[in-house]
C-alpha cells in the first residue's frame, strides 16, 4: 500500500463494558461457614435449657427408683425393660431410652430443625442474611446441617448421661434381657450404640417435618409444635388396628423397632424397614423445604 493510500475505515467499535463478576474474594460455599451457625445455636438460651434437661433427667430417673424400690421385685408375672433397670448401668442407659424415644428425644430435634429458619425470619433477619448475599440453598443446607448434628448430639448426651450415673448407682455389669439371658458389658455398649443410630434415624422425619415447616412460616413455635403434634399423630394412628396394614407406612410404627437390637440375636428387618420409611419421608420433605424456599419471597 502506498503511503498516500490510507486504509479503509473499519466499523465503530462501541465501548467496552467492563464485565460484571463478584466482589473481590466472595466465594458463596464460603458463606454462613457452619462453625459460625453452630457457634450461634449453640450459644442460644433453649440450646442449653435443652442440654440440662436431658443431662438431669437419669438423675430424677434414679431418684424415683430409690423412691419406688427395685422394678424387679414386683413380680407382676411379664418382664418389660422398666424391670430390669437397676440391674446394670447398661441397663439403666436403655431404660433411658426407652422412656425418651418416644416424646422426649422428639422436642429436641424439632427444636433444632423448626427454630432454624422460622427464627431468623421472626428476628427480621433472613433477608439480611440473603442480601450478604448467602445463596438459599447454601443457607438452607447450613442451617439443617447443624439443627441434625445438634439434634443427634442431643440422642448422644442423654444416654451416655444415663451410662454413667447409672453405673455409678448400680454398677458396671451385664446388659439382662428382658426376654432372658443377657449381654456382656462389651457386646452391650456396641448394642446400645446401634439403638442410639437408630432412634436418630428414625427421628429424621421430625426433623424433615420441622425443617420444611421453618421454611413455610415466619412462627418458630408454629414450625416446632406443628412438627411435634404431627408426631403425635402420627403414634395415635398406630394404635388404630383397623388400619391394619396401613400401619407400616407410618414412621411411628417402627420407632421401637430398636428393641430387637436388645435381643441375644439380632434382628434387623424392623429396623431396615423402619429406616426406609424414616429416611423416604425425610428425603422427599427436605426437597419440598429447598422447592418453595427458593421461589419464596422473603420479606422479613
Amino acid at each position: 500500500m502506498s503511503p498516500t493510500e490510507t486504509a479503509a475505515p473499519g466499523p465503530a467499535s462501541s465501548p467496552s463494558r467492563p464485565p460484571v463478576s463478584a466482589a473481590s474474594g466472595y466465594r458463596a460455599r464460603r458463606t454462613l461457614p457452619l462453625r459460625v451457625e453452630a457457634l450461634r445455636q449453640f450459644r442460644r438460651r433453649r440450646t442449653l435449657v435443652i442440654a440440662a434437661i436431658l443431662t438431669l433427667l437419669p438423675f430424677v430417673l434414679v431418684t424415683a427408683f430409690a423412691m419406688g424400690g427395685d422394678p424387679s421385685s414386683r413380680g407382676n408375672g411379664r418382664v418389660t425393660l422398666m424391670d430390669t433397670a437397676t440391674a446394670s448401668g447398661a441397663n439403666f442407659a436403655a431404660t433411658a431410652l426407652f422412656v425418651s424415644a418416644g416424646f422426649l428425644l422428639v422436642v429436641p430435634v424439632a427444636l433444632f430443625c423448626g427454630d432454624t429458619v422460622a427464627s431468623e425470619a421472626g428476628w427480621s433477619s433472613l433477608r439480611y442474611l440473603l442480601a450478604a448475599p448467602v445463596p438459599r440453598a447454601r443457607l438452607l443446607l447450613s442451617k439443617l446441617t447443624v439443627g441434625l448434628l445438634f439434634s443427634a448430639a442431643a440422642m448422644v448426651l442423654l444416654p451416655l448421661v444415663a451410662l454413667g450415673v447409672g453405673t455409678a448407682a448400680y454398677g458396671w455389669g451385664p446388659l439382662q434381657l428382658p426376654t432372658g439371658g443377657a449381654l456382656s458389658a462389651g457386646d452391650a455398649v456396641p448394642r446400645l450404640a446401634l439403638v442410639v443410630g437408630y432412634i436418630f434415624i428414625s427421628q429424621l422425619v421430625t426433623a424433615a417435618l420441622a425443617f420444611w415447616l421453618s421454611t413455610v412460616t415466619d412462627a418458630p413455635l408454629g414450625a416446632v409444635g406443628g412438627a411435634v403434634g404431627l408426631t403425635i399423630v402420627g403414634n395415635v394412628l398406630d394404635q388404630v388396628t383397623a388400619l391394619e396394614d396401613a400401619r407400616d407406612f407410618l414412621p411411628a410404627h417402627w420407632q421401637y423397632a430398636w428393641a430387637d437390637a436388645l435381643q441375644p440375636q439380632m434382628e434387623w428387618s424392623g429396623m431396615l424397614q423402619g429406616s426406609a420409611v424414616s429416611v423416604a419421608y425425610a428425603v422427599v420433605l427436605v426437597a419440598m423445604a429447598f422447592r418453595g424456599f427458593a421461589k419464596k419471597d422473603v420479606v422479613s
